[in-house]
């Protein structure tokens, strides 16, 4: 089955924002982790300055049109992220590590990585 646009264009950012985070030392664990609450594009490690599981949201866009990339990752979306980051934690034992959860936007072909995008509350 052919894969549409949205889908090709959400594939190749993934891919980008990967090798973007590898080249600043970071390392993928897992791409596309689905469970219940949802998926995780993209799961690394950063082991500077302590080893920290970085669950990362990738938002690819065309465009800046209707807010932009930055704008589609509402308080739902965000929750639904820590939802299954708790999760993926659990079912890999690594309720122990800090963790934090980044964005990687790229829109009209410029990629910016928000670390620390949000917080999780409480």
């Amino acid at each position: 089955m052919a894969r549409t646009v949205r889908q090709a264009t959400g594939s190749d950012g993934e891919s980008r924002a990967a090798a973007h985070l590898e080249a600043a030392g970071l390392v993928i664990v897992a791409r596309n982790w689905r469970c219940r609450f949802g998926e995780l594009d993209l799961v690394a490690r950063e082991s500077r300055p302590h080893d920290t599981l970085v669950f990362v949201e990738v938002r690819a866009r065309a465009s800046a049109a209707f807010g932009g990339a930055r704008a589609s990752i509402t308080a739902a979306k965000q929750l639904r992220l820590v939802r299954a980051a708790e999760v993926y934690r659990q079912f890999t034992r690594s309720e122990d590590l800090p963790c934090r959860f980044d964005v990687v936007v790229i829109e009209d072909g410029m990629l910016e990585w928000i670390r620390d995008a949000f917080q999780v509350a409480g």
